[in-house]
């Protein structure tokens, strides 16, 4: 072969290796979480994201703010996934768990520049993160269903800064109720019985609950009842029409009568499915397809309530509610099929009509009505709600929380400290890198409420040393108080789940020496500052967030 280099990738291939790429993968992973970071706990900044329609959403939710941002960069985008997995585990701490990932890679740079290897450094940080996990197990305060004042602190806390904070005792108080009405015999819990809808008007403070399902849906004639007292419900997955033939058929009619006949055939049929739901003794009939005209007639006259075009997902809802199973064949029904209702009947709520589906003996499946004065205001308490929800359920899966305010941080950084004494090798230097990584939640808090993050961390520091282990950071005074005792708590897998997750995302971007791209990573907007931080060689593949920096100039 000579001296001749082999040419192994396409002309348009790109790669980037060995520091270059390490580094280049830390700046953006660090710059993903520097978007987030000034969000932060209760005194955290909001985010005005504008898509490329023109659609404005303004929140300080971590999930929703990396979702909206149009992010490229392939290591960025394994930050992302951090939240996600964060959001669908607990349903909080998306922040939190993007900070510490981005802090982690921080320190992971510096250790690096010091010549430790990328492998030692992930193998530290395993260690690390194992042992802060059982720290935090260990010293877990337990919590049970029957503790309402706790868990709707718990609902509280998970809510602080999320532009709820004005109602948020009320709203807490609504969660909590939500969550302990749709939980099963068995323990299980599943939120997505909790239905949550929102109303532009009047404000936070008027959102309610109702023990029950709201259907966004009309009655479907006007000769129909409003309101019907003590219904009983059936619930019919099809249609109230006559069926058309499967196969091709043609009718000749050679007489008016004939015609006559068969249009009376068909009333028939309609009249004898609307016998069936009336000897079954429905007041009420939700039904999944279309219903006829002369159907709507009859049932008028019956005086029974009907809803067309019911969605699958409310049909199960309204079988949890009232107790009623959804019937494929009215053949078949009877009065044991049916569910009951104290009360059903067409409301305004918000300029729009819907059915209310109330008073039901034992609601397990309920819903949440958000008011606020604006568009923008019932998104964010939605975001808000949803995120004190998760947190909820989880705190009565798991039975235990931790208190906050940066309290669970300080004391890992501690314990770490001391358990990388016993860490032989070059790990001990990660161990001691984790634990310096774990302070940026309580530094942030600080930061983000206008305080000397400097004078808090040693405060915190001070106190843990002398054994107050929820001790926290008050972002409202900058007091190093007791969390625990201000009812300032969230749940032990909040704090598992983010430490888990961003450890495994850091560990994998340190241990990419190589960035092969089929393509140009470019992906332009590399003038609006997204590039600014890159080193040499990681320019290149860096712009692919620029998407990410035009809208970094607008946070």
């Amino acid at each position: 072969m000579g001296n001749q280099p082999m040419i192994v990738l396409s002309e348009e291939s790109q790669r980037t290796s060995g520091k270059d790429a390490q580094s280049m993968n830390i700046t953006a992973g660090k710059a993903v979480a520097e978007s987030v970071r000034t969000t932060l706990g209760p005194k955290g900044m909001d985010k005005m994201l504008v898509d490329s329609s023109g659609g404005v959403v303004v929140t300080n939710d971590g999930v929703t703010i990396l979702k909206e941002m149009d992010i490229d960069h392939p290591a960025a985008n394994m930050i992302v996934e951090v939240s996600e997995t964060q959001e669908d585990e607990v349903g909080d701490g998306t922040t939190t768990a993007v900070v510490i990932a981005g802090e982690l890679l921080d320190q992971a740079e510096e250790l690096l520049d010091s010549d430790v290897h990328a492998t030692t450094i992930a193998q530290g940080y395993r260690q690390a993160a194992e042992k802060a996990k059982e720290t935090l197990e260990d010293k877990a305060i337990d919590v049970s269903a029957d503790d309402r004042d706790t868990l709707e602190k718990i609902a509280s806390t998970a809510m602080t800064g999320k532009g709820a904070e004005s109602a948020r005792d009320r709203l807490a108080e609504l969660v909590v109720d939500a969550v302990l009405a749709v939980r099963d015999d068995d323990g299980s819990i599943d939120t997505d019985n909790v239905s949550v809808e929102t109303v532009v008007g009047g404000n936070i403070g008027n959102s309610e609950l109702v023990e029950g399902v709201i259907v966004d849906k009309e009655r479907v004639n006007e000769n129909m009842p409003y309101m019907v007292e003590d219904a009983n419900v059936a619930l019919y997955d099809g249609a109230l029409e006559v069926k058309e033939t499967e196969i091709d058929a043609e009718v000749n009619v050679t007489d008016p009568d004939q015609l006559q006949q068969f249009l009376d055939q068909e009333e028939k049929q309609l009249r004898q499915m609307v016998d069936q739901l009336k000897d079954a003794g429905a007041d009420v009939v939700f039904v999944g397809d279309g219903i006829d005209d002369m159907a709507q007639h009859y049932l008028a006259q019956e005086g029974i309530l009907a809803v067309r075009r019911a969605k699958d997902s409310d049909l199960k809802r309204l079988a949890r509610s009232t107790g009623a199973r959804v019937v494929a064949s009215l053949d078949d029904i009877e009065s044991d099929d049916l569910g009951f209702a104290g009360s059903v009947g067409q409301k305004d709520i918000g300029g729009d009509e819907r059915i209310f589906v109330e008073d039901v003996e034992d609601a397990k499946s309920v819903t949440l009505i958000l008011r606020g004065g604006t568009e923008h205001v019932v998104d964010e308490v939605e975001r808000a709600v949803d995120d004190s929800l998760g947190v909820v359920r989880t705190t009565l899966d798991d039975g235990q929380v931790l208190p906050g305010g940066g309290a669970p941080e300080a004391e890992l950084a501690l314990e770490l400290r001391d358990f990388a004494d016993s860490v032989g090798g070059r790990e001990q230097l990660a161990v001691e890198a984790f634990a310096d990584a774990l302070e940026v939640i309580p530094r942030t808090l600080a930061e983000n409420a206008g305080l000397d993050p400097i004078d808090s961390l040693v405060d915190l520091r001070s106190q843990h040393d002398g054994g107050a282990f929820g001790a926290g950071l008050d972002a409202y005074t900058g007091d190093i108080i007791d969390m625990e005792s201000e009812g300032v708590v969230e749940p032990l897998r909040v704090k598992t789940q983010a430490i888990e997750s961003a450890t495994e995302a850091a560990v994998m971007i340190l241990r990419i020496d190589d960035v092969i791209a089929a393509g140009d990573l470019k992906g332009g907007g590399s003038d609006d500052g997204g590039d600014e931080e890159m080193p040499p060689g990681g320019g290149g593949g860096m712009g692919g967030m620029g998407g990410m920096g035009g809208m970094g100039g607008a946070m």
